[in-house]
């Protein structure tokens, strides 16, 4: 049974990609430790397979990366560069960081 019968909506294998262009949000908020290192990167892994599927079927996926929670703060603790630094390193194809 296809998703959409189940959710309402569709899932990325049910789409025609190729030549076209993917907004991939994803919550990439994940645990670092005092010195801004990730400490499980689960939530980045689990996006993987979206954003790969994705680059196979000739498009171009664009992960965006929700702010970290910061409640107004800003500053090296809530920076998602450590976050791209990850997804860049574990996709097959890399991802540009624009802070």
């Amino acid at each position: 049974m296809p998703i959409k019968d189940v959710l309402g909506k569709l899932s990325i294998d049910e789409l025609r990609l190729k030549g076209k262009r993917v907004f991939i949000r994803a919550d990439f908020n994940v645990p670092l430790d005092d010195n801004l290192r990730i400490t499980d990167d689960s939530r980045i892994r689990s996006t993987l397979a979206t954003i790969n599927y994705a680059i196979d079927e000739g498009c171009k996926g664009h992960p965006c990366l929700a702010p970290r929670q910061a409640q107004g703060k800003a500053g090296p603790p809530f920076s998602l560069a450590p976050v791209a630094k990850r997804l860049q390193r574990l996709s097959r194809q890399g991802c540009d960081f624009r802070p």
